[in-house]
């Protein structure tokens, strides 16, 4: 017969045992349907390889197992206007691989304030990039749309991972140095801070792949290297001996360059990235650009002197950036299109290029003005997306507290 006090350790021990011992609930719920793009199927749930794999409402229904799926995540900042190039370098690419990946998409407002930002203007972008997200075809029956800030979990995992990076890791990152030496003195520690809280991002949802762009592949290296740090630090047997899971404590991801879009270029200046942020508005084509705006921005786009159109010729960047965007707009090849562009001049490669725009973005911006004119059924695909990013965040992060050592939280007897 054991006494209280032996049945309360035994309890206390397989507390620490249980890989959901700090999850939150998972529910399902169906969406509303709005247009073509949505349908009523359930929202699906995901298990981590912490858990056993479970079927889900949406799974029982069309048989397909998600969790044996590699996963996805990744995200755009709520500043400024989504751009083409936000489009044609991730979310169309996201699209396509809602069919063969566990996709988890998400809008990273935390990352929006690393600068000075007006407060009105993030909220209004925030709901704004979440609804271009479904516009450009996003599903949310397929995918997992939600906002970061709406998962608590994001910000207490990031100040773990924190404390387990090297401050000189930080201190290498080629974008913080460039964007501190603009701000000068001004700099926030946030911006120091960015990389790690991509880490969070990153590792709460065990993902398999993160799609990055160039520009972004240093990061992900960090989100690697810590990743690493902390299943050596904290992982493994060590782990197993003192009650935990044991094994690694994070998925080590691996980067995912699709193979065209990757970059697509400033309308000014062919070395740049067509950035939402950037100063001047002619320097980007805004998805929510009228047709009138986007000839006119296309009319007077940086281009150059030489006779006919080259692809990957490095002193034309402009020439590549231009027949990159044509040939994304209309699904041709690079063969068709230089079959079809080569001899042209720029003088008639232009409102040809501005038409396979305009064309290409029209369903879009159908879509999106619907979604904004419903503001209660946005609303509703991210509570639902909230809830199942933070049931899977939740349960990573009960093991990153335990392999850390962190005392359960107790419940109350009465």
């Amino acid at each position: 017969m054991r006494t209280s006090a032996q049945l309360f350790e035994l309890g206390k021990r397989q507390l620490l045992r249980t890989p959901r011992a700090f999850s939150a609930p998972q529910e399902s719920c169906r969406t509303r349907a709005l247009g073509p793009c949505c349908s009523t199927a359930a929202a699906a749930s995901v298990a981590t390889a912490a858990e056993p794999q479970q079927l889900e409402q949406s799974e029982k229904a069309t048989g397909a197992k998600v969790a044996q799926r590699k996963r996805i995540l990744s995200g755009v900042q709520p500043t400024g206007r989504p751009t083409l190039g936000n489009y044609l370098g991730a979310m169309k690419n996201w699209v396509e691989l809602q069919q063969q990946y566990d996709n988890f998409f998400c809008v990273v407002d935390l990352h929006a304030i690393t600068l000075p930002h007006d407060p009105a203007h993030l909220r209004a972008a925030t709901r704004a990039m979440a609804a271009t997200y479904m516009a450009a075809g996003i599903d949310p029956d397929k995918s997992t749309i939600f906002i970061q800030s709406h998962v608590p979990a994001h910000s207490e995992l990031a100040w773990l991972l924190s404390c387990c990076t090297p401050v000189g890791w930080l201190g290498r990152m080629i974008q913080y140095k460039e964007k501190a030496r603009k701000q000068g003195e001004d700099v926030r520690t946030g911006l120091m801070t960015y990389p790690v809280l991509m880490a969070a991002d990153i590792l709460l949802y065990q993902a398999d792949l993160v799609p990055v762009g160039e520009d972004q592949k240093q990061h992900l290296e960090l989100t690697r290297d810590i990743a690493d740090k902390v299943n050596n630090d904290f992982g493994g047997k060590p782990w197993k001996k003192r009650g935990g899971r044991g094994g690694r404590v994070f998925k080590v991801p691996e980067v995912f360059i699709p193979p065209a879009g990757a970059r697509i270029m400033s309308l000014l200046d062919g070395t740049a990235k067509m950035s939402k942020s950037a100063d001047n508005d002619n320097s980007r084509i805004n998805l929510t650009d009228t047709p009138d705006m986007i000839a006119a921005k296309i009319k007077r786009c940086k281009t150059d002197t030489a006779e006919g159109l080259e692809w990957g010729n490095p002193d034309r960047p402009e020439a590549t950036n231009l027949l990159t965007i044509y040939s994304l707009c209309t699904g041709k090849s690079k063969d068709e299109v230089l079959s079809e562009c080569g001899s042209m001049r720029w003088s008639a490669f232009k409102p040809l290029l501005a038409e396979a725009v305009v064309e290409h973005l029209r369903p879009m911006q159908t879509k999106y003005a619907e979604l904004m004119s419903d503001q209660t059924y946005v609303e509703d695909v991210l509570a639902r997306g909230a809830e199942t990013a933070s049931a899977t965040a939740e349960r990573t992060l009960a093991d990153v507290r335990d392999a850390m050592g962190f005392m359960p939280p107790f419940r109350r007897r009465a």
